[in-house]
């Protein structure tokens, strides 16, 4: 029989959050009834764009272009189809003039200019049947989308004798923010039903499986709140919406998990409730909180970034973070307080076993313990180190090798569903018009020119690899600007015309000159990315170092870790090429291949698979160095650990993955790769890396993997955290292996 457990009353914290459980619970009651208010329209407030440094020479010219030369940057498309006549038949002519006049007049609208009012042969398709009217949506991007929303209706579709379709970037965009909303609604709807069902099994207990959830749907709601507050102080991308609320709900319950199995754990070791709510803070919950600050330091990351699209998933996503871990520390002690032995209340497995006329027991009349599973999965790693370190090694690389042939680019209309709106007028114009209007390059000139200077620069840079021809000068309003328009063989942001970007930025000229563009945009933000990604790494690899030395007192282990946690991310970067750049799969999981992925989506989905495989690593080395602190022997404590934690790691990172897949079936090609990709880094980790790697690498290392020099020793024995509450062993002998005090109740060892 085991001892009641006689530590310590709960101190100051456990009193705080467990005097008054019922208050507890009804403030977080209102604060998460506010939370839906606050956090409802967030999605309308959030931006589709982010991707440029806003410090790069095209969003400076972008920028003076669109307030010196509105025409130049149009967002906006009319696709006239004529139908059997050409456009240039007068009554086609009459009829579209007016339209063009009619957009003119709206509110919100500059820069208005069509095939009829040009003659541009740009605006005119090779069948001369269709024929385009351009023109620019004032204001940001909330403003231009209501514009869009109101004039849309009164021009799309059948106009006298013509036929009207509505695209430009602004459309795409606009619709690319819906459809992400309406994938996020039944993203939610999925993950939730099957979460529950998959918590059920783990705990076996109804009431348990709710608590988890519970603690997630407070984390989604809160989550919106937290967007919907960053919106006004910072742009903050419609991807955060999908990932920010997949984070919350996945860690809000990977810490539910955590903490309500170790206080069913010490209610079954005799614990009273208090005591067992207290002891749960103390080891726990200091391991959740450990791990929430691993995660948001590799979300913290991104800030170094200059892209609002990644800083805002690093302000998004610290929040969110601690959000959940905050939830689990307040919200989960109070309601475990009331519950008491209640929570292992309505044990559906038993009514299983009824119904299936057994007892759960094996013919010997002993109680199964299938925790002893990931026990003997331990000592047949150990037993066979040097095979499955290398092995597994070998293979996460091999599985990695297609990223070394990523090619990066930027995001279009070829992200939404091929039956979307907007993308089928992109197409159509890229199909039926010569040298696809707006593909192009835009160089703003400054400063004042003659025309023969004019003339001389427009001829080198026509003369350039890969120009088809050069328009312009156009100048300006106040005679100190001007812009060249450069059309490009090609590709619009194809390796050709990044180098052309950087030709064309080379060419010497009398006055001031500033390129931008679809590829210059590429180009600056690949050098951004390319300039910022050591500080990234530096700041993600020193702060892990520290943190996990601050839990284990070990320097070899924050090294295993590092690189433990880059070895899992291999599958995932290689599928990511594999399925998403190169099209593999593309037809099964219905995206168009456009060749390359966009430049930051690599890094946003480093920084958080490197988080969450951190969030799984300490939840596992927190119980070895617990186990290897009490009795002093290596391979014992590295068993126990992946014995107590095992199904723990894996039940959440299933969880995790439903949740992220769930997101993976968006229609949006780069939302659907985020979802999936994650998924598979979360899988690998739990699954592989764990599972094999780590108890395979820690039994080579041996016992030299808790070695630290006398002063970093001295240090952590201050400053250190661990879920135990033992000082390091010194030596001696190993205190006998530890049963599982709840393994017969859990037979997913959770």
């Amino acid at each position: 029989m085991s001892e009641v457990n006689t530590g310590p009353r709960p101190g100051g914290w456990t009193r705080f959050v467990t005097a008054r459980p019922r208050l507890s619970l009804l403030i977080a009651l209102v604060i998460t009834a506010l939370a839906v208010v606050a956090g409802s329209g967030v999605a309308d407030r959030m931006s589709n764009g982010g991707w440029e440094d806003p410090g790069a020479e095209s969003t400076y010219a972008t920028k003076a272009l669109e307030r010196e030369f509105p025409a130049s940057q149009p967002n906006l498309l009319l696709l006239v189809d004529s139908g059997s006549r050409s456009v240039d038949d007068p009554a086609v002519a009459a009829e579209a003039k007016r339209l063009t006049d009619r957009l003119a007049a709206e509110k919100g609208i500059v820069g208005v200019g069509s095939y009829w009012r040009t003659e541009s042969p740009a605006l005119r398709s090779a069948d001369g049947r269709e024929a385009l009217i351009a023109a620019r949506i004032e204001g940001d991007e909330t403003a231009a989308f209501k514009v869009l929303d109101r004039i849309t209706p009164e021009f799309r579709g059948e106009q006298g004798a013509l036929k009207v379709s509505v695209g430009g970037p602004v459309a795409v965009r606009s619709e690319m923010q819906s459809t992400i909303q309406e994938d996020l609604l039944r993203a939610e709807l999925i993950a939730l039903p099957v979460t529950l069902v998959l918590l059920v099994m783990v705990f076996g207990s109804a009431v348990a499986a709710m608590l988890p959830l519970g603690l997630g749907v407070v984390a989604i709601l809160g989550t919106n709140a937290l967007l919907r507050g960053l919106t006004e102080l910072t742009e903050v991308s419609i991807f955060a919406q999908n990932l920010t609320t997949a984070l919350g709900l996945g860690l809000a319950i990977d810490y539910a998990l955590f903490i309500v199995r170790r206080f069913r754990e010490e209610l079954a070791d005799g614990a009273e409730v208090r005591d067992a709510v207290g002891t749960t803070l103390r080891t726990a919950g200091r391991t959740v909180l450990f791990s929430a600050l691993t995660v948001a330091v590799s979300l913290a990351a991104m800030m170094v970034f200059p892209q609002p699209f990644l800083r805002s998933f690093a302000y998004a996503g610290i929040a969110v973070v601690l959000l959940a871990a905050a939830a689990a520390l307040v919200l989960l002690p109070a309601a475990l307080m009331l519950l008491g032995h209640r929570v292992n209340a309505l044990d559906l497995r038993k009514l299983l076993r009824r119904g299936r006329g057994g007892s759960g027991e094996g013919k010997t009349g002993e109680a199964k313990e299938p925790g002893a599973g990931w026990g003997r999965m331990a000592a047949l790693v150990m037993r066979r180190a040097p095979f499955f370190a290398i092995a597994t090694a070998a293979g996460l690389i091999v599985l990695g090798l297609p990223f070394l042939g990523a090619k990066f680019g930027t995001a279009d209309h070829r992200q939404l569903p091929p039956g979307a709106d907007s993308r089928v007028v992109q197409e159509e114009i890229q199909r039926a018009f010569p040298g696809s209007p707006g593909g192009g390059l835009e160089v703003l000139a400054e400063g004042a020119a003659t025309p023969a200077e004019y003339a001389d620069y427009r001829t080198r840079t026509a003369a350039l690899p890969g120009v088809t021809r050069v328009d312009g000068p156009v100048p300006g309003p106040s005679g100190e600007h001007a812009y060249f328009a450069v059309a490009l063989k090609g590709e619009a942001v194809g390796e050709g015309a990044q180098e052309l970007v950087r030709d064309i930025r080379a060419e010497p000229a009398a006055f001031d000159t500033s390129v931008t563009g679809t590829a210059a945009v590429l180009v600056d933000s690949k050098d951004a990315i390319a300039e910022q990604l050591p500080w990234a790494l530096a700041i993600i690899v020193l702060v892990t170092l520290l943190l996990v030395f601050l839990l284990t007192g070990s320097v070899l282990i924050p090294v295993q870790a590092v690189v433990l946690n880059a070895l899992s991310l291999t599958a995932m970067f290689g599928a990511t090429v594999w399925i998403f750049q190169d099209g593999h799969l593309s037809g099964l999981l219905g995206f168009t291949a456009t060749g390359d992925m966009e430049t930051t989506l690599p890094v946003l989905m480093f920084c958080v698979a490197f988080g969450l495989s951190m969030d799984y690593g300490v939840f596992l080395l927190s119980r070895i160095k617990e186990e290897y602190d009490r009795g002093g022997d290596h391979e014992h404590a590295v068993s126990f650990g992946l014995r107590r934690t095992g199904g723990l790691i894996t039940a959440a990172a299933v969880i995790l993955a439903v949740v992220m897949v769930a997101i993976g079936t968006s229609r949006v090609a780069n939302t659907k790769m985020l979802g999936l990709g994650l998924a598979l880094a979360v899988l690998m980790d739990a699954m592989v890396v764990r599972s094999l790697l780590v108890p395979a690498v820690m039994k080579l290392t041996g016992k030299a993997t808790w070695w630290a020099p006398g002063p970093l020793r001295r240090f952590h024995e201050r400053f250190g955290l661990s879920e135990g509450e033992s000082r390091p062993a010194t030596g001696g002998p190993a205190e006998p292996p530890v049963r599982d005090r709840d393994q017969d109740r859990d037979p997913a060892g959770v």
